[in-house]
């Protein structure tokens, strides 16, 4: 029978901190065709079993299921809420139905009123000689409870990492928190119940802090304690009891303070640490701290704290090694089978005083010894010295490494492979893209862009998870970000994100810098290729516009543009302020960045940089001008239209001869003047006539970097070359997508050529093994091989358009997407010349069907395709259907 089966708020099933009106989405599962929703009824209660009502909407006639707002309702301070909806429906076969509320309900529960006030309770065990250092300490508190509790809640954030402890247990699985956001202006607190931790009577709060990336070095330019000097805790802890009374107990200068066992904690090194100076029962009640110091208060270096709306980093995946063996120079190696940003778990024993000492690394080198080079400065070492006889278990606590490998330099015994565990570490999010064919090369490519998304989404979106950088590069967000939005819910995670751009955009004057958090501009520094101040470049920048519009698409949720719009509208402006005659070119522009076509030694590629700056700004300005008219700014909408017509003009008066030959013979200008709808009506044909010509002078394969590549496929297939767009995906040499995995990739490489075809490294300096943004190949295999299509005018898949690219060989593919509103699936098969096609839409949506490469249709299920605009054609609603086509 028809169901809601799911409910979220704000994108999650269960969410804490809320201080604002919320957002519910939720599932209408039915067995009946074309349902369409045509009321709901929402219900918000404290009681779980819903038997005293806090909020009902009545029944609100209206066919929304998504970002529903429900007036005038804000959650109180502290308190726990549950949700349930009914619906009413009309389906094919059914006539009209309401449904019951059923099990299913969303949680949510009440943040801050005044965040700020953690302000005020930052403490620290640290003292001024402890500034250099990079270390854990211990901060501890007990207290006493006298009456019967109901409820605990705690607020709490750090400058640093931290770990928080009740009556001796974690009181979370977060990794990593309070994550890494602009620490000068904003910082996350996190919010816990911890109502089932806490006793009548006797009780102590404990924390343990590490340096992170507040404190700790940041960079390739190995800048320690960036942000601030010491690593603090600042914590609220509400107690509601039985009678109806509150009490709260704050982090303050009563609290004690002492060093921990990790001696050295730092997020390139790794972590030392000596478990001969645990202190069995510190986070506990009756622990004797005589000889701890006292905490001091610190001044907060945040001008806002914020709660952390979910995407919190945790342990995933738990990968067992695969492989023990010793190499050629007799170094002792496990072998995980998968490259991952991940920590590793130690077991073993010894006698007190042993050591464990272990190097992550990435892969081996030509003659399959330990290869560390491509680290550069970053250690990824682990030292682990043992207390006693007895056996242990380690995971470190504030550091990841990006690896697949261990070397094992230091054990006590032989290592081997039930000695070690992985965790795979990264923010959490939902996966909902899934992908799958008859191609094993590509199923694994699938796999390597899945890893390389989750091990470099770790709280922001980095470059890679191993070397001496993992930054928040725009670039890279920005070249992946539609690629990510298939394969995770990334709403969460990157509207987080943003927010820390459009703050860091404002000492800028509305550039954007490289990386955010930006510790790049704002340090006085000068090396061979930034500039000190430097800011601001097309393609990276762009991620100002770009990714909230892939936001947008993704879900249908307009809030995403309102909340950037004004960073969005700083961004265009600069790029206006900074152009010569409608030609963007702006200081250091990385171009196309690592292309195969550039010169010798250099890591920008032949297509000039001023061609790919004005193809952006145009790109952006139309997007923005877009922006503009769905928030009905009507005059920003109209200005920024004009605007993007005039780049446009330039852009072709400037970049295509008056023959129609682009002035730039590289396959990036050609593919930049398709995709983004720049190339003269006229020219067109001749445009891609020109970008086949630059395919086939490489025996068609692509000498692209990553302003080119994630277009390539979509440039060629979407003008007529859907054979050479297939062609090129599925090339297994070198240059291509599948010469990675032919060399035994389990993730996404920096350079097409990582490891050359004779077995030797790329330079050591730049050559990350992790690194996805060539994987945003997966936003194709997704919307042109399986057809899975956004429309623009209902995004958020409200309604799909679904067109199947046959071809490449490819005897089925399947390939589904969670939306807010449910699965969409499309599951395709091809025998000879006859397609059979599955496609599952969900309830309350509707769909396009598109059959473009079919010659006739079969069996229509029910449905009336008709021939336009040159594709077999029909409308649907929700439902499972299935179609039989020949192919042309």
């Amino acid at each position: 029978m028809i169901k809601v089966s799911r409910i979220q708020i704000n994108y999650l099933d269960h969410i804490t901190g809320v201080t604002e009106s919320p957002r519910f989405s939720w599932v209408i599962d039915s067995p009946f065709k074309n349902c369409v929703q045509l009321g709901y009824q929402l219900q918000i209660a404290i009681d779980p079993g819903f038997k005293t009502i806090d909020m009902d909407s009545g029944m609100v006639e209206s066919d929304q299921s998504a970002q529903v707002v429900v007036k005038n309702f804000i959650p109180e301070e502290g308190v726990k809420y549950h949700v349930r909806v009914r619906v009413h429906v009309t389906c094919d076969g059914l006539g009209e139905y309401t449904t019951a509320y059923g099990k299913t309900a969303a949680t949510m529960l009440g943040g801050l009123k005044n965040p700020d006030e953690l302000k005020n309770h930052f403490i620290t065990a640290e003292e001024e000689k402890d500034i250099p250092l990079s270390k854990g300490t211990y901060l501890r508190k007990e207290f006493t409870i006298k009456k019967e509790i109901q409820s605990a809640i705690i607020y709490s954030t750090a400058f640093g990492m931290y770990q928080l402890h009740l009556n001796g247990e974690l009181v979370s699985d977060d990794q990593l928190a309070p994550g890494w956001t602009s620490y000068g202006h904003r910082v996350l607190y996190q919010t816990y119940d911890v109502s089932h931790l806490l006793n009548k009577g006797a009780n102590a709060l404990g924390a343990h802090l590490g340096p992170g990336w507040y404190k700790g070095t940041l960079s390739f330019l190995r800048i320690h304690h960036f942000y601030g000097p010491y690593t603090a805790l600042s914590l609220r802890l509400d107690v509601v009891y039985t009678d109806g009374t509150k009490e709260s107990f704050y982090s303050d200068d009563s609290w004690k303070g002492s060093d921990s066992p990790v001696v050295l904690s730092e997020l390139y090194d790794g972590e030392s640490y000596d478990a001969r100076l645990e202190q069995p029962g510190w986070d506990a009640p009756d622990f004797n701290d005589d000889g701890w110091r006292c905490a001091r208060f610190v001044e907060s270096t945040a001008t806002s704290i914020e709660p952390q709306y979910g995407s919190a980093v945790k342990k995933n995946e738990q990968v067992s090694p695969k492989l023990a063996f010793v190499t050629p120079k007799g170094e002792r190696v496990i072998d995980f089978g998968q490259n991952m940003s991940a920590l590793p778990m130690i077991t073993g024993q010894g006698k007190a005083g042993d050591r464990v000492v272990i190097t992550c690394f990435e892969v081996l080198d030509k003659d399959g010894n330990v290869y560390t080079a491509n680290l550069r400065k970053a250690a990824q070492t682990v030292t682990y010295t043992i207390k006693d006889d007895k056996s242990f278990t380690f995971t470190p606590h504030f550091t990841f490494f990006g690896f697949r490998f261990i070397h094992v330099s230091e054990f006590p015994g032989r290592a081997d492979l039930d000695n070690f565990l992985a965790f795979a570490v990264y923010s959490e999010m939902e996966q909902t893209g899934f992908f799958e064919c008859s191609n094993p090369d590509l199923n694994q490519l699938q796999s390597n862009i899945q890893w390389g998304m989750k091990s470099n989404f770790v709280s922001v979106p980095t470059d890679c998870p191993q070397r001496d950088e993992r930054m928040g590069w725009t670039g890279d967000a920005q070249i992946f970000g539609r690629t990510a939005a298939f394969n995770m819910n990334t709403y969460t995670f990157f509207s987080n994100w943003l927010r820390d751009l459009a703050v860091d955009q404002k000492a800028v004057d509305g550039g954007v810098p490289h990386v955010i958090p930006d510790v790049l501009h704002i340090y006085p520094f000068k090396n061979w290729l930034l500039e000190q101040g430097s800011h601001s470049a097309a393609a990276w920048s762009d991620a100002a516009v770009i990714n909230p519009w892939v936001l947008y698409l993704a879900h249908g949720d307009a809030k995403i543009l309102e909340v950037q719009y004004e960073s969005m509208k700083a961004w265009i402006d600069f790029m206006t302020d900074h152009a010569e005659g409608n030609i963007w070119s702006y200081r250091l522009q990385f171009g196309d960045w690592v292309a195969l076509d550039a010169e010798e030694g250099s890591y920008f590629g032949a297509t000039p940089t001023d061609l790919i700056s004005t193809a952006y700004y145009e790109y952006s300005t139309r997007l923005f001008s877009k922006v503009a008219n769905i928030l009905g700014r009507d005059e920003d909408a109209k200005r920024y239209a004009l605007l993007a017509d005039s780049i446009k003009r330039t852009f072709q008066e400037t970049f295509f001869n008056e023959n129609g030959d682009m002035t730039a013979q590289t396959q990036t200008a050609h593919i930049l003047a398709l995709h983004f709808n720049l190339t003269p009506e006229k020219h067109l044909a001749q445009t891609v006539v020109g970008l086949k010509h630059l395919l086939d002078k490489h025996d068609g394969h692509l000498v692209t970097g990553f302003v080119g590549t994630p277009y390539f496929c979509h440039a060629l297939s979407s003008n007529g070359c859907m054979e050479e767009a297939y062609d090129l995906l599925l090339k297994t040499d070198f240059p291509s997508w599948l010469y990675q995995v032919k060399k035994g990739a389990t993730t996404i490489w920096e350079h097409w050529d990582g490891i050359k075809p004779d077995g030797s490294m790329w330079s050591p300096g730049m050559n990350s093994f992790n690194h996805y943004a060539y994987g945003a190949i997966g936003e194709w295999l997704y919307q042109v091989v399986a057809g899975l299509e956004i429309d623009e005018e209902k995004p958020g898949y409200k309604h799909t358009i679904i067109e199947p690219g046959i071809g490449g060989g490819l005897s089925w593919v399947k390939c589904s997407y969670v939306s807010t509103y449910g699965t969409v699936g499309v599951h395709w098969e091809v025998e000879g010349k006859t397609v059979s096609l599955a496609v599952t839409i969900p309830g309350n949506t509707t769909a396009t069907i598109r059959l473009s490469d079919a010659r006739e249709v079969l069996e229509q299920d029910g449905l009336n395709f008709t021939y336009q605009d040159g594709a077999f054609t029909t409308q649907t609603g929700s439902g499972t259907y299935t179609f039989t086509y020949l192919l042309n």
